[in-house]
């Protein structure tokens, strides 16, 4: 996400490069880029104009300090601008109530059936609630059957009424049902259109008015730009939304919607949707985000995911197999498995400071590892425990199992080998070898 942004600001700062100190002349070039920029990543002209004249004040107003080069400065404002156009702090759901009701709100497409069971998910797994997800899309079948098996997924109960086209008695039937067995928190997913219209709208708004619910969720397709933030507005002058969802960031988005959102409606984003699974859901930092636009990774984030999966009993395990030169192809699957679980490979690996445009071109997706699974499924229990036992006749076998080639077998070897060797000397403390292991990984 934003890798067009974030190549065209960093060309604008290159003016600033070898630059002795910061003149208005050089910042005004530099700026007339960042501008450009902002403009082609669907960023609002207005807001585009005043972001870049706030810069330019700050900029020419700065006493630079001889240690700290003129193009140096100027990531730091544009950072701590950016940071500020997002919304500057990440701002917490609302989780009072008995039972707290929370209204999903959108477009057709944007989004709302899938972020309401992850919120759903997010909501149980990380916040201890016990959410029931509430069908109130009564004109699209699909919809109800959708959050049915996403409900199912994720071991949420959904409240549905097939043959009621109510969507209002069946929001304020759903929170009785809430009560009544114990649930503490209902999130109403409520029916879309392709363009804003006055019947969805006052739809919508009696549904809201029939629950007075404590949160109110916009969710936006933030590949739609512009648009999404134009929608925005309609919704809030109708509704007064509490906060904003930005879905399918993963994909290929310019940038326009998050940059621009919170200043036109003046209402914080609180999540972003970075996947299809059920945990590909983040709390929005608009800080780390404002990093990650500038090429600075996002390691706090990186470090919170690996926490998520953290196991420490295993940890003592792995730290045991690896002091004694044990670790094996079981461990390494054990690893690949505990990655896999923190979300979509390339965008973590985004997430480490300067890896960003080393992953560019690399079509890293969630099914990365898919070929190293079947190579390690495709030995023996001996083979797996045991790597030094894998000859060439072994590879062979391996490779028709996994329907792949011997040279991949004997790359996969090789990777392990290094792997094994890295991981045992960051274990003695030698973290030097970080760097290596994250060139390895981007070859792959």
């Amino acid at each position: 996400m934003f890798e067009s942004l974030s190549d065209r600001l960093e060309q604008s700062f290159r003016i600033l490069k070898g630059q002795g100190r910061i003149t208005e002349v050089n910042v005004a070039e530099t700026l007339k880029d960042v501008r450009r920029a902002l403009l082609d990543a669907d960023v609002n002209f207005k807001i585009a104009k005043q972001f870049t004249d706030e810069v330019k004040e700050e900029a020419l107003g700065q006493k630079i300090l001889t240690s700290v080069k003129p193009n140096q400065m100027m990531v730091k404002i544009v950072h701590d601008r950016l940071a500020e156009l997002m919304g500057s702090e990440s701002a917490e759901i609302e989780t009072n109530g008995s039972p707290n009701v929370i209204l999903i709100a959108g477009l057709q497409g944007s989004g709302k059936t899938t972020f309401s069971a992850k919120l759903a998910h997010y909501l149980k797994t990380k916040k201890g609630r016990t959410p029931m997800l509430v069908a109130g899309d009564v004109y699209r079948p699909a919809a109800i059957e959708q959050l049915k098996i996403l409900g199912e997924q994720t071991g949420v109960e959904v409240y549905t009424e097939e043959d009621n086209k109510n969507p209002v008695k069946i929001a304020k039937e759903a929170i009785k049902s809430a009560r009544n067995s114990g649930k503490n928190t209902v999130i109403i997913d409520t029916a879309g259109r392709l363009a804003v219209d006055e019947e969805m709208m006052k739809e919508i708004k009696a549904i809201k008015d029939a629950v007075n619910p404590h949160e109110i969720l916009f969710v936006v397709d933030s590949m739609t730009g512009q648009d999404a933030v134009n929608t925005a507005k309609e919704f809030n002058d109708r509704l007064d939304f509490d906060g904003v969802v930005l879905t399918k960031l993963d994909g290929d988005t310019r940038g326009g919607a998050a940059l621009s959102i919170k200043s036109v409606v003046n209402k914080p984003i609180k999540f972003i949707g970075t996947g299809e699974k059920m945990d590909a859901l983040d709390v929005f930092h608009p800080s780390r985000m404002a990093d990650r636009i500038l090429g600075m990774g996002d390691i706090v984030s990186l470090v919170e995911k690996a926490q998520e999966q953290y196991d420490v009993d295993e940890a003592r395990k792995l730290q045991k197999k690896l002091a004694k030169n044990t670790f094996d192809f079981n461990d390494f699957m054990s690893q690949i498995q505990q990655i896999k679980k923190m979300g979509n490979v390339k965008d973590l690996m985004s997430m480490v400071p300067g890896m960003g445009k080393a992953m560019k071109n690399l079509d890293l997706d969630d099914d990365a590892f898919k070929g190293i699974e079947a190579i390690i499924n495709s030995m023996t229990p001996e083979e797996r425990s045991e790597p030094k036992l894998l000859n060439g006749s072994r590879r062979a076998r391996i490779a028709n199992g996994s329907g792949t080639s011997v040279a991949e077998i004997n790359r996969l070897v090789k990777q392990f080998g290094e792997t094994r060797k890295m991981m045992r000397m960051m274990s003695s403390g030698k973290g030097k070898a970080m760097g290596r292991a994250m060139q390895n990984m981007s070859r792959k």
